[in-house]
């Protein structure tokens, strides 16, 4: 299993992404899946989780990104997605993909097995 983060990119701000994650193994469909990011000089967060349907693909996020944010999934492409909207300069960061084969997840890095190798994300001001 291997997931690929795609979508990143430079953007003003105010300005919109659509990151993408790819499961090769085709099976994220069982998984939740989280989005996480990591500013320069400062520790990995979690940004947004989506449950598998075992939890009725519920959908969190951190404060920061309540109403910008929009996390989804396609799981007949084995595709998760994050909709970012109204970018700003602190949203500056490498986004990491990750999924949780319990299928709960979480905004907590615990309990989340394989992560991908991240896509940059930058906001000028």
């Amino acid at each position: 299993l291997q997931l690929a983060e795609s979508g990143g990119g430079l953007v003003q701000s105010g300005g919109s992404l659509n990151l993408s994650c790819v499961d090769s193994g085709h099976t994220l469909r069982y998984y939740a899946v989280g989005w996480f990011r990591q500013a320069p000089g400062k520790e990995r967060e979690a940004v947004s989780c989506i449950n598998n349907s075992d939890y009725d693909g519920q959908t969190y996020y951190t404060e920061s990104v309540k109403g910008r944010f929009t996390i989804s999934r396609d799981n007949a492409k084995n595709t998760a997605f994050l909709q970012m909207n109204s970018l700003k300069p602190e949203d500056t960061a490498v986004y990491y993909c990750a999924i949780d084969m319990t299928g709960w997840g979480g905004l907590t890095e615990e309990g989340y097995d394989y992560w991908g190798q991240g896509t940059q994300v930058t906001v000028s001001s």
